[in-house]
């Protein structure tokens, strides 16, 4: 077993990008993500990690070094939040497009306008679909171990895609938790060195990023899509090494006393902890409650989510972005698209809450599940959703 240390979670992150021995760290810096990379470029210094740290000019730099080294088969580390990925945005498609294993931790901050640099998923939302395999943290372990997860699963043959790991900014970032550290025999055994199968290079010229014209480029596209979809079987297989390395087992969902519960939450990132508490509480009150954090963002984990919601009579999906315009939030969209066919389709009720970090409580969590009751008394097909919390709403 590894050592267990308290440290800020942004600290323990970069210690594991230190001991998946990265070769280059580009990055610009952004609230709440900052201090991943100050103390990155503190073991480089200092000379704990033998690796180039490039401080660029610009997450879009950023972004661009990261693909340039990539692409010669150099295992690359970079991290942003909110603003610093939307001007990122363009270099971000353009490395999933080129199938480089590239590991980023979004360090999860609302976007603006107004300006916040307080933490919701908004940010996520904006690059939903932009072919990065993407997977959230609760926790400050579970960031720590999705790092060496993210090059495991990434550097593949099987899959050569980007990972990115999502975060919450601030109620993660800055905060102090217990963390196990692998020890280095563990890494060895689970993170073999990167040997790129297709690598830039004068003495064997390949082209990567070319022109594709309407002749090929649909092609193209759907190649990318289908290398997204398969490397599922590559994630469970790395999430299963990872539980024999190290004890600590992950899957696409996770649950909490789902198996005779009859209305269940649904969330993303930290906010799944606090509802488990309100679990236990709406349980000894009497209530027939459990819970599904959903861990896999892409690809999105279909299968299970049928499987876990069979018994389920009502959902209670709680989401951290607008969807604008849309009906609901980006999660409880993506769920009804999973569940519409299924017979005996449970109800939804869906809840835009916790928007730059704004408090929702075990409280809180209560009421909206009350009040998702008195929903389903009232109209239980009526496919709706409600803003919690909302001056005036």
């Amino acid at each position: 077993m590894g050592k267990r240390i308290g440290l800020e979670v942004s600290l323990s992150a970069a210690e594991a990008v230190k001991m998946a021995n990265v070769d280059c760290i580009a990055a610009y810096p952004i609230t709440p993500q900052t201090h991943i990379v100050e103390h990155l470029s503190e073991l480089v210094n200092n000379g704990d990690l033998d690796a180039e740290f490039i401080p660029v000019e610009s997450e879009h730099s950023a972004m661009s070094v990261c693909t340039g080294v990539a692409a010669v088969g150099a295992r690359t580390f970079t991290c942003t939040s909110s603003q610093g990925l939307a001007l990122m945005n363009e270099i971000v498609h353009i490395a999933a497009s080129m199938r480089l294993p590239i590991v980023m931790i979004l360090a999860n901050r609302s976007m603006s306008a107004p300006i916040s640099i307080w933490n919701d998923h908004t940010d996520v939302m904006s690059i939903r679909d932009c072919g990065w395999i993407q997977v959230f943290a609760n926790n400050g372990q579970e960031v720590f171990d999705h790092v060496l997860f993210g090059y495991r699963v990434g550097e593949s043959a099987q899959v050569l895609l980007p990972v990115m790991i999502h975060m919450d900014g601030f109620i993660l970032t800055h905060v102090i938790e217990p963390v196990e550290f692998w020890e280095e025999e563990q890494v060895k055994e689970y993170l073999p060195d990167f040997k790129p199968i297709y690598a830039l290079h004068p003495d064997r010229p390949v082209t990567m990023g070319g022109l594709g014209g309407p002749g090929i480029f649909s092609e193209v596209k759907v190649s990318q899509d289908e290398a997204l979809i398969q490397s599922k079987g590559e994630i469970l297989s790395a999430w299963k090494e990872l539980g024999d390395v190290v004890g600590r087992h992950y899957h696409p969902i996770e649950t909490y006393k789902i198996e005779d519960a009859e209305t269940i939450f649904i969330t993303q990132g930290s906010f799944g902890e606090t509802v488990s508490l309100v679990v236990d509480e709406l349980r000894d009150e009497g209530e027939s409650v459990g819970l599904i954090m959903n861990r896999l963002w892409r690809p999105f984990p279909f299968e299970e989510f049928r499987e876990a919601t069979k018994g389920a009579k009502n959902l209670v999906v709680i989401d951290r972005a607008i969807s604008f315009g849309g009906q609901g939030g980006p999660l409880a969209i993506e769920l009804r698209s999973a569940l519409y066919k299924e017979k005996n389709q449970p109800t939804f009720a869906n809840f835009i809450c916790g928007l730059a970090s704004r408090d929702v409580t075990i409280a809180d969590f209560k009421n909206i599940y009350r009040r998702a009751m008195e929903k389903v008394k009232e109209n239980p097909r009526e496919e709706d959703f409600e803003y919690y919390g909302v001056r005036g709403k």
